[in-house]
């Protein structure tokens, strides 16, 4: 799917519709053709919010001489993607009771629009050009049969997302609402949503009750990274505990995802950035054990091996099945006693794998046509 896509000269102009921001870019056979342009997202008002939408896909056809065959963009839910219409989303809250984004921007410009969630839009990014083939490749070159098919991405930012790849298609559900993990239960507050938990506001809220201020006068999660990395001024072991207390929910909800569906695991979204914060305690939870009535058992089947640390990498792409004779003949069989997966931190970058994911699925909703 990749390589087809390299050699594709349609342009699709692309957006990614954040809980605070619009990012806008247009994309060639596979790969960005602008710097990518961001307008705020005024998401409590609806009409400005529509109008930075019209002016960012306006800027962004004049840049490419109007040579756009589609709109793609990448909204968060719930929406009906099929239809273009998004629903009552709690990070843009000017868009209530239903609103036609798709054919609105479709009879602006005269293409036809189509809306994706964005974290889908991000994990079949990844998988096309990202994390899942950067592993395969890996697996080849180290001389290896195994191939990974199956990506779950997740983004942690203004909220938490996800998306599911499955066999290299991606996965939208019966009711278009897929990998709606937000909606998980939080690890330890047991009657809230796991976002409050995996976002932004949740780091500035566990750092402001840590030091025992207000949560609107919390710095922002890149000032708090600084602050655990000792080079800005705060209380590290606050700051520390913020990340690892986050690490914890998100490692819990992504725990319960991977016990349904077997694959790599890629982590995006505005706070990726800090994943050296966060990551340990997240894996630690993938990795831990529950009780059962008689013993500990390990939280998943497979270990999940950390892709950024170079050891982890070596240790999936470097496992070696056991050869096993049949009893009564020559032959022998192949069995892996271990079951191994990998995580790792974005390889395209947030942004561009959704530009990358909206470019195929528009390409593929344009060929079905």
């Amino acid at each position: 799917m990749a390589g087809a896509l390299r050699g594709d000269p349609r342009v699709v102009l692309v957006a990614d519709a954040g809980g605070t921001s619009f990012r806008f870019n247009a994309v060639q056979g596979g790969r960005e053709l602008l710097e990518s342009h961001i307008r705020p997202s005024h998401g409590d008002d609806l009409a400005q919010s529509l109008g930075q939408l019209v002016e960012g896909f306006a800027a962004a056809h004049a840049a490419t001489g109007q040579q756009a065959v589609a709109l793609s963009l990448g909204f968060p839910g719930p929406a009906d993607y099929a239809h273009g219409v998004i629903g009552d989303l709690p990070n843009l809250k000017g868009y209530r009771g239903g609103v036609p984004l798709g054919p609105i921007l479709a009879a602006r410009f005269g293409l036809p629009t189509f809306v994706h969630n964005d974290g889908a839009l991000f994990a079949y990014g990844e998988a096309l050009g990202g994390l899942l083939p950067w592993v395969n490749d890996a697996l080849a070159a180290a001389g290896s049969a195994r191939r990974f098919r199956n990506l779950l991405g997740f983004t942690l930012g203004t909220g938490f997302g996800a998306g599911l790849v499955v066999d290299g298609q991606l996965v939208a559900g019966d009711n278009l609402a897929a990998a709606e993990v937000w909606t998980m239960r939080h690890r330890d507050l047991r009657n809230r949503v796991v976002e409050d938990g995996v976002s932004i506001r949740a780091i500035q809220h566990t750092y402001a009750e840590l030091i025992g201020i207000e949560p609107e006068h919390a710095p922002d999660p890149r000032a708090i990274a600084e602050i655990a990395a000792g080079r800005g001024l705060g209380d590290k072991l606050a700051a520390a505990q913020a990340f690892r207390r986050m690490g914890e929910a998100a490692g819990d909800a992504i725990a319960h995802a991977l016990a349904v569906i077997d694959g790599l695991v890629v982590i995006g979204g505005g706070l990726s950035g800090a994943a050296p914060w966060f990551l340990p305690a997240l894996l630690d939870e993938l990795n831990g054990t529950l009780e059962t009535s008689s013993s500990p058992v390990h939280r998943l089947s497979s270990r999940v091996l950390d892709l950024d640390d170079p050891a982890g990498l070596a240790a999936l792409v470097g496992a070696k099945p056991l050869q096993l004779p049949v009893p009564g003949s020559a032959l022998t069989v192949s069995y892996s006693p271990h079951k191994l997966t990998g995580l790792g931190v974005t390889r395209l970058g947030t942004s561009t794998a959704i530009a990358l994911g909206a470019y195929a699925c528009a390409l593929e909703q344009l060929d079905r046509a």
